[in-house]
């Protein structure tokens, strides 16, 4: 019964460490939101030319594009079972030998209307979401310094900073 509940805990805390983000990704994610009411100059200054753009019954659309490839050395496992006369049991190892490469890229597209960005899409081909999400950020995290701070929870339910009772 012991190992059930130990597997059981193992399983769980892959699955909460799936889900982890980093925060590049959480600011790529929060730029969906808050680029909203960005006007085209200011888009165009932050984050430069797009790599395709288009327009359609007076909505533009303003797609750019990030691409890398990641590099990880890890550990490459190496044994079995078996043996001769001498050897009998497992045997094995690990070395520093294994490069492992992964490619991540992103579209963003905006749209605009009005000259004021009215939407913001990532598509990717990059398997995990958090890896997907931080390949963007590379797309936005020169805009966001542009938009103005947004009050967070604790400050919205005191009342905003700087706000005082009266």
């Amino acid at each position: 019964m012991r190992y059930r509940s130990l597997a059981l805990a193992a399983v769980g805390l892959l699955a909460v460490a799936g889900c982890a983000t980093s925060p590049d990704a959480d600011q790529a994610a929060l730029a969906q939101r808050v680029l909203v009411g960005m006007p085209k100059q200011t888009l165009l200054s932050c984050a430069g030319v797009p790599t395709r753009q288009t327009s359609v019954d007076n909505v533009e659309y303003f797609t750019y594009s990030s691409d890398s490839l990641q590099t990880r050395m890890g550990p490459s496992y190496w044994g079995g079972f078996g043996g001769g006369p001498w050897h009998r049991g497992y045997w094995g190892g690990a070395d520093w030998g294994s490069t492992e490469v992964s490619a991540r890229n992103c579209n963003a597209t905006f749209t605009l209307k009005n000259g004021v960005v009215q939407q913001l899409v990532y598509g990717s081909s990059t398997d995990s979401p958090a890896g997907r999400l931080s390949q963007c950020y590379a797309i936005v995290q020169n805009c966001l310094p542009l938009v103005p701070q947004q009050p967070g929870p604790a400050a919205s339910a005191a009342g905003g900073v700087g706000s005082r009772a009266r």
